[in-house]
């Protein structure tokens, strides 16, 4: 009947979940091992690199304790006291004691030129004729005029001394005889004006004038240099005044003759300091018997100065010179060997220089007189290392010519 309750059918029982850890035992113990086998392996491989390492650095520093370098083989000089030369450096520049552009006095047409570019004259010789021919006309007729006139004169005072002339006609006459003559000399000197010539010795620089051209008074010609002898001008501050006299000697450099030394003499010293510089200003003579120099050349001027007390000398080349400091090698004893001879070895020591001059160079500070040095060699020399002083002096320094 519709009012029974039906039951429903009973449940299944449900099963419970499966576990994924379900593995075998020994899948842990065998990870574990190869990670030991691994960690072994390299503890031995780097424990072979360290021990490799280390008798690697035994070897080297053994091979270097038992093979020292063989005694480098020397040049040595003994340092000794010297008077060194002092001097006052400067920068000059050179001018010609007889230098001058050639003009014309006076204006007129080039008639003749007498003269080669670069040519050697000498005094009054002929360089330029300017033309003169109505001069010469005036001159002849001036001179015709001073003839006349000279023998009106001789008959008038003829005249006067007998009474038929009177004196106010001598006198005129001698007026117009002196007018006569002093037109000449004016006529002469413009046509020797219009005969340009040498004014000194010398050498002629490059013709600037053409035949036929017209010459204003003035205008250039050439130009007349006499080489023979320079002026070198220069200046000091005013702080080497009391060392600096007239007479004193000069040695002169060009960057155009490396090497080579020229003398010059002061002559003259400015008796007043530039209030701009507070520099003085110097000028000295010198030869050029060469013609080596020119007027206009810039030249390096050294004063040579009173010498000071004696210092330590050696060659320059002896000294080490380097951005970190000048240095040189002192060779000192250590001992002595199986054969009782000393054992010498070169000791790299800082030193201060000073005055250079002539391959030589002043020690002020670090060398004491009397100590050897190395002079030659010293790219074979290790500080502290063996030396063997060889019996080859030093090599001498160039010898500069010198012009006095």
């Amino acid at each position: 009947m519709d009012g029974d309750l039906k039951t429903a059918p009973p449940a299944e029982p449900i099963a419970p979940p499966r576990s994924d850890i379900d593995r075998p035992a020994t899948a842990r113990p065998k990870t574990v091992r190869w990670f030991i086998i691994v960690a072994v392996l390299i503890a031995l491989v780097l424990g072979g690199l360290y021990e490799f390492n280390r008798f690697r650095s035994q070897a080297i520093t053994s091979f270097f304790a038992h093979n020292k370098p063989p005694a480098a083989e020397i040049s040595a000089v003994v340092a000794k006291t010297e008077i060194v030369p002092r001097s006052a450096p400067a920068i000059g520049s050179l001018d010609a004691v007889q230098q001058v552009t050639i003009s014309p006095e006076v204006s007129g047409r080039v008639t003749q030129i007498l003269f080669k570019s670069g040519a050697e004259v000498k005094t009054g010789d002929k360089l330029v004729q300017f033309n003169d021919a109505p001069d010469q006309g005036d001159l002849l007729n001036y001179q015709a005029q001073a003839r006349w006139q000279a023998i009106s004169l001789k008959r008038a005072q003829t005249l006067a001394k007998s009474q038929y002339a009177a004196q106010e006609t001598v006198d005129q006459t001698q007026s117009l005889l002196d007018e006569a003559r002093a037109e000449i000399q004016k006529t002469e000197a413009i046509i020797a004006q219009k005969l340009i010539r040498a004014p000194f010795a010398g050498r002629l620089g490059v013709r600037q004038i053409n035949l036929g051209q017209y010459l204003n008074a003035g205008a250039p010609i050439v130009t007349l240099t006499n080489l023979a002898e320079l002026y070198v001008n220069f200046t000091l501050p005013s702080r080497d005044r009391a060392e600096i006299k007239v007479g004193q000697r000069v040695t002169v450099t060009a960057d155009a003759f490396s090497g080579r030394k020229f003398t010059a003499t002061i002559t003259t010293i400015e008796p007043q300091i530039s209030p701009q510089t507070r520099t003085i200003t110097v000028q000295a003579r010198m030869a050029n018997p060469e013609e080596a120099l020119l007027p206009g050349m810039f030249v390096n001027a050294d004063v040579e100065l009173p010498p000071g007390p004696p210092e330590v000398v050696l060659p320059q080349t002896a000294v080490d010179y380097t951005l970190y400091g000048d240095s040189v090698y002192v060779i000192r004893e250590a001992g002595k060997d199986a054969q009782g001879k000393p054992i010498l070895k070169a000791v790299r020591v800082p030193v201060t220089t000073g005055t250079q001059w002539d391959g030589n160079v002043a020690i002020l500070k670090g060398v004491k007189p009397g100590e050897q040095v190395v002079a030659v060699g010293q790219n074979k020399v290790q500080s502290g290392g063996q030396v063997i002083v060889t019996g080859n002096p030093p090599p001498a320094p160039p010898k500069h010519p010198t012009l006095e």
